[in-house]
């Protein structure tokens, strides 16, 4: 899809333990290594500055992020075959600019 991104990121137990979703209260506000908050804001930083260097200066990211924990491998078999299937579907979507006259 042009207009948003899916993928799959596995976490691995690191020195610190296994990823957390949020920081420690005392750390409260502050980047936690590891932590899926900050290993999204690493990848939208990395994208916006390659876009910037590249032309595209206009293009911005949405506020926030939805994340989905898969419990197994038909669930994880299920969420490809989305990620898959979904970009077929940009000519039906509503936000296609082709669909806004109808």
């Amino acid at each position: 899809m042009p207009n948003h991104v899916h993928g799959v990121v596995t976490l691995i137990d690191s020195y610190r333990g296994t990823a957390c979703r949020a920081p420690i209260i005392e750390q409260f506000g502050k980047p936690t290594v590891g932590s899926i908050p900050t290993v999204i804001r690493s990848y939208k930083s990395a994208v916006k500055k390659w876009c910037n260097e590249n032309g595209f200066k206009h293009f911005q990211w949405q506020r926030n992020y939805y994340e989905y924990i898969v419990r197994g491998e038909k669930d994880l078999d299920k969420i490809r075959d989305y990620i898959i299937f979904n970009s077929g579907k940009w000519g039906e979507d509503r936000n296609n600019p082709k669909n806004f006259s109808k």
